[in-house]
């Protein structure tokens, strides 16, 4: 395996099994997972309806490639359309987000015929050449070399920055201000936006609610594309709306939005929807050979089907609410936490070294470690090399199981603490 290929922990483990919202390693130790393998498995581990789904259509065909229909996918393509609340819309099914990303991409550079694209700062769209060209977190964009022009505009982050101080409305209009510059220093047409309205790997910030529909209204006036990115905040994570765009809304969808992760609930599920002019403005041939396969398709309908009957987008809300309180008032001591930010199940927790405003990967590492020992699992995430918790368990977290996972955080961030200070003294 490559150097470059990144695992968890000072003695990486392997995950044998998982039941609900836990998991087991090799040595028979039992998790509470708050990270859910990256926000994939969104509404439970070994969940018996994608379980059987998956079964019954191996038993019967594992592949025929999008050479041939397949009635799962053409039934959810139908279901995806219509939840996006893009009119008129086309679905195409991809394996992962980063490659979703890189055919928004494609659609949008084909359909404006410029390879100008607009992203915001500390931003990531998945591993592909095209998508770290896009990406505006360098942690995770080993090279500069790209096929596209990429202009990075300000929004992605609401409490650091030159705009930090300034109110909700006064931050968004600088943002915008920012914007119409940029755009006025271009030759040429611009081809897209594409935003994550929680940046993930990012440290799950964003903007303030109504940013992105404010930079429709300069995006409009220019015929430039706005390429929703939902991997990670899409199908009702962050609990008060089923897609991230919907807190923007007053600019109506997204011209496009792409989403994985979650729906395949651990298969490889991705895909782009757009609207038909702009998804058939291909002149070319394509296909794929695995996007929209029969098992996975078959799992995520039947993922889909749990996730919206047992409306997981409502206990996202109720449950994520109160951990997210829960959290500020563990931390509240705490010189170590510089911020509990999120919404529904998607929580961030930005850590600092004690007394400072510094960005602390090593306290984050620590709490990492405490929290595994404790039975908790939790991310890592942030533009300083990891220096922020990322909490997103699966949405059929319950409210004992919140409150057991803050409990083992609290524990962990003060362990981390006590260290970190410990190390200053010394």
């Amino acid at each position: 395996m490559p150097d470059w290929l990144a695992l968890y922990y000072d003695r990486p483990m392997e995950i044998t099994h998982g039941e609900g919202r836990h998991v087991w390693d090799a040595e028979g130790n039992r998790y509470l997972d708050f990270f859910g393998g990256i926000l994939t498995t969104m509404t439970a581990h070994a969940l018996p309806e994608v379980t059987k789904a998956v079964a019954e259509q191996a038993g019967r065909i594992l592949h025929t490639s999008t050479l041939y229909l397949d009635r799962h996918m053409v039934e959810l393509a139908e279901r995806v359309a219509a939840l996006s609340g893009i009119p008129d819309a086309r679905v195409f099914f991809t394996t992962s987000g980063t490659e979703a990303n890189d055919a928004a991409l494609l659609l949008a550079t084909t359909y404006r015929r410029s390879n100008q694209v607009l992203a915001l700062r500390n931003s990531y769209h998945g591993r592909s050449f095209s998508a770290v060209g896009i990406t505006g977190n360098s942690a995770w964009s080993p090279t500069s070399l790209s096929p596209l022009q990429t202009l990075y505009v300000h929004g992605g982050v609401r409490s650091r920055g030159p705009y930090a101080h300034l109110d909700d409305d006064a931050f968004t209009a600088a943002c915008v201000a920012d914007l119409r510059d940029m755009l006025g220093q271009t030759r040429g047409g611009v081809a897209a936006l594409i935003a994550e309205p929680v940046q993930g790997v990012g440290g799950f910030t964003s903007g303030p609610d109504g940013l992105l529909a404010a930079f429709r209204e300069v995006l409009d006036a220019h015929g430039i594309l706005w390429i929703s990115d939902e991997v990670q905040t899409g199908w009702g994570r962050t609990g008060d709306h089923f897609w991230g765009w919907q807190a923007h809304d007053r600019a109506g969808p997204p011209d496009m939005l792409t989403f994985a992760k979650g729906i395949g609930n651990g298969m490889s599920v991705g895909g782009v929807v757009a609207r038909a002019e702009v998804m058939n403005c291909l002149d070319a041939n394509s296909i794929s050979t695995f996007g929209g396969s029969p098992v996975t398709m078959a799992a995520a309908q039947a993922n889909l089907n749990h996730l919206l009957e047992h409306d997981l987008q409502g206990n996202a809300r109720r449950v994520g609410g109160l951990l997210l309180e829960r959290l500020r008032a563990a931390v509240a001591g705490l010189d170590v936490v510089r911020e509990v930010r999120g919404r529904g199940l998607m929580i961030g927790l930005e850590l600092v070294r004690p007394g400072t405003d510094e960005p602390s990967p090593e306290a984050a590492s620590l709490v990492l470690e405490a929290a595994r020992e404790g039975g908790l699992l939790i991310g890592k995430g942030g533009s300083h090399l990891g220096s922020v918790l990322r909490i997103a368990p699966p949405l059929s977290l319950t409210v004992a199981e919140a409150e057991e996972g803050a409990g083992i955080l609290q524990r962990a961030l003060e362990t981390a603490q006590t260290r970190l200070e410990g190390n200053a003294r010394a």
